[in-house]
């Protein structure tokens, strides 16, 4: 299964990059450049999903990105994550 999530990066005093995720709790990524920052974003994300989903049934609702405030500098990109459910999977 595919997620898709919003990601909210900015550039920090140092140079590098730093993201979180709106809907994913205590979800955050880091970077020296936006790209690596966003790959590292993929990764903290499945992390985060796979341990909610070992606890719950459910994943927070997305965020749509029009309703995501930025501050000066912030910018938003979509974190795709896809999911493979091995409960029940027969091969």
């Amino acid at each position: 299964m595919k997620f898709i999530y919003p990601a909210v990066f900015h550039k920090n005093e140092k140079g590098t990059y730093e993201g979180y995720f709106p809907d994913l709790e205590d979800c955050r990524a880091s970077g020296e450049t936006l790209d690596e920052a966003v790959e590292a974003a993929n990764e903290a994300a499945m992390t985060w999903i796979t341990l909610e989903l070992e606890d719950s049934d459910s994943l927070p609702a997305v965020t749509d990105v029009c309703d995501i405030e930025l501050k000066e500098g912030e910018i938003v990109r979509r974190i795709s994550v896809n999911y493979r459910f091995t409960e029940g999977w027969e091969e």
